[in-house]
């Protein structure tokens, strides 16, 4: 179940139709899942994708920021969003091991895809973060193939979490982890707007883990650590994804990006040196964008858009931090029990083991 189905409301704000980032329009999530064993090795990875708008990212780019809270990690194509401000591709996460393979596959369904054979080159956006102590990560099992079967599954409406595709083998507080998404719809008098977040979430230690404010890690301390004989506690890495559908300029965008680390902090994460917390944000409030078609001549020199102003921004921020906050804690809330191919329980959170940790902490429902 997730966390609004458990009575846990976080933040002030009102969830969208599925309380994911698939609530502004044009958006879609898609994953494709490696659950198998393979010479003896455990595989436990996956892809997931998020396409901007329905309709080639190139031919309908978005205006986009980049937050680094923690550089821990890697991601590819963020340097000429940074420079440009614009999102032209598929968004991909995987594995940190992955991240190649996955970007060159990003970058031959777009050749595949190209009707215009002046357009010269892409720069795919491809995020990780780290499954090795649950998969075969020096095996490189994901593949073409997985890219391409996570594009042609992206689709609107509810996303499965938790242990599927990026997320099949991450960890979170010491639980299982993996894939989380909410969502939060402006009133009208706000705009109106919508913003979606999606996480892969693989950080933090089970001490520090808060749900709505309540310390549950302090009362989950006697279950079994899974980095007891390797690795850390709070070892990895969280990437966020936030969408909206308000018209953003890019450093609006960034600025949009920067709320993620309010979510994560206020469930406990953000604070550990081996974790690379990377954060895109993307807004589709500009529909007249040109084409991203480098190399063909003949595009307008100038392109009218529109720009939110600042002084009406503040929800915005707001539902980031709260989208976040609750990604987080629907990711863990999916998560199944898994083991180690060393036979280590990775526990899942489960309803009743967190709702029982919030009443021991003072929580009412």
């Amino acid at each position: 179940m997730r966390a609004r189905q458990l009575g846990i409301t976080l933040g002030l704000g009102t969830p969208g139709e599925f309380n994911a980032i698939t609530d502004v329009p044009g958006v879609r999530v898609g994953h494709s899942t490696l659950i198998a064993d393979r010479d003896g090795k455990q595989v436990r990875t996956g892809v997931t994708t998020v396409q901007p708008r329905v309709g080639e990212a190139r031919l309908q780019p978005c205006f986009a920021g980049v937050h680094v809270l923690n550089g821990n990690g890697d991601a590819t194509g963020l340097e000429w969003i940074r420079e440009a401000g614009v999102l032209t591709t598929p968004i991909a996460i995987t594995n940190t091991h992955s991240v190649g393979v996955v970007r060159d596959a990003l970058v031959a369904a777009e050749r595949d895809a190209l009707a215009d054979p002046s357009v010269y080159w892409c720069m795919p956006v491809v995020m990780e973060t780290y499954d090795g102590l649950l998969n075969d990560i020096w095996g490189q099992h994901v593949g073409p193939e997985q890219v391409r079967e996570a594009l042609a599954r992206a689709e609107s409406g509810p996303v499965e979490e938790g242990a599927v595709g990026g997320g099949t083998g991450m960890i979170c507080h010491e639980f299982k982890g993996g894939i989380g998404t909410a969502s939060r719809k402006l009133s009208t008098e706000q705009g109106g707007w919508t913003v979606g977040a999606l996480v892969q979430a693989n950080h933090g230690k089970r001490e520090e883990l808060r749900v709505d404010g309540y310390p549950v890690g302090r009362q989950l301390r006697g279950i079994a650590s899974p980095f007891a004989d390797r690795g850390e506690p709070g070892m990895g890495s969280i990437v966020v994804i936030l969408a909206t559908d308000a018209p953003l300029l890019p450093h609006q965008c960034q600025r949009l990006a920067q709320r993620a680390s309010i979510g994560i902090a206020r469930t406990g994460g953000g604070t550990e040196d081996s974790s690379g917390d990377i954060f895109l944000a993307f807004a589709t409030g500009n529909t007249d964008l040109p084409p991203a078609n480098y190399g063909r001549k003949g595009l307008p020199q100038d392109t009218a858009v529109r720009m939110l102003n600042n002084d009406h921004i503040s929800p915005l921020f707001a539902a980031a931090a709260e989208a976040v906050e609750e990604a987080i804690v629907n990711a863990l809330l999916a998560g199944i029990d898994m083991h180690t191919a060393d036979g280590v329980l990775v526990p899942a959170l489960g309803d009743e083991r967190l709702l029982g940790a919030l009443r021991k902490s003072g929580w009412h429902g």
